[in-house]
């Protein structure tokens, strides 16, 4: 079976424009990216605490779904309201396109640890962690992401809007019921991975194909 394809964005807003960044990706851009053929589901979460303010991902059928033809045109071909977001409102873009190599658990959480690692990450041991994780009740669900290389990469219209987007080598996330086990997970796993940087991020909001 395939690897699923994720992409996985973390981003700041540039501070005052919220209301239009909340109205774009809420009144436009969710369902934008979903109805692009081999997207599957997305998710927006806001920061409780880390380096960033926002993080989201898409899932896809597969990494290939991420570098196909009608992805990158829409990349290409940004509506006028996407074309003002990028290039005037979305700041320390990090955008990355990977692969999931596991997921554990059976449910989705309300909060959501991420470890996002900028040299390649030993699979191993975060499949060791995640499966010790995954068996605490606290516990709804985990992923990890392996980037794809992103050399021979087009660098789409989108990215040249934002000035050019920095990249992860790998991701754990881990879904959480509640705030508190979340934090406490998340200060567990900077300890554990300090090589890793942490956040611990609210969902806002998810949609799947089947919500269009």
């Amino acid at each position: 079976m395939n690897e699923p394809g994720i992409l996985a964005i973390f981003n700041d807003c540039r501070p005052g424009r919220e209301a239009e960044f909340e109205g774009w990706f809420q009144g436009e851009h969710l369902r934008e990216r979903l109805s692009v053929p081999g997207f599957l589901y997305g998710r927006r979460h806001q920061a409780v605490s880390g380096s960033s303010g926002y993080f989201n991902f898409y899932l896809t059928e597969s990494p290939d779904v991420l570098t196909s033809k009608p992805y990158l045109e829409r990349l290409d071909n940004p509506t006028p309201m996407t074309r003002k977001v990028m290039s005037e409102i979305f700041i320390d873009m990090n955008r990355t396109v990977c692969r999931r190599v596991i997921r554990s658990g059976g449910f989705r959480g309300a909060f959501a640890v991420t470890l996002r690692f900028h040299d390649k990450p030993n699979e191993a041991a975060l499949k060791s962690e995640l499966e010790s994780l995954v068996r605490q009740p606290a516990v709804a669900s985990g992923e990890i992401w392996i980037a794809l290389d992103p050399r021979g990469m087009l660098v789409s219209g989108e990215e040249k809007l934002r000035g050019g987007d920095k990249k992860i080598a790998g991701c754990l996330m881990i879904d959480t019921l509640r705030q508190a086990d979340a934090e406490t997970i998340g200060a567990q796993m900077s300890k554990q991975f300090p090589g890793a940087e942490v956040g611990v991020f609210r969902v806002l909001c998810s949609i799947g194909r089947d919500n269009l």
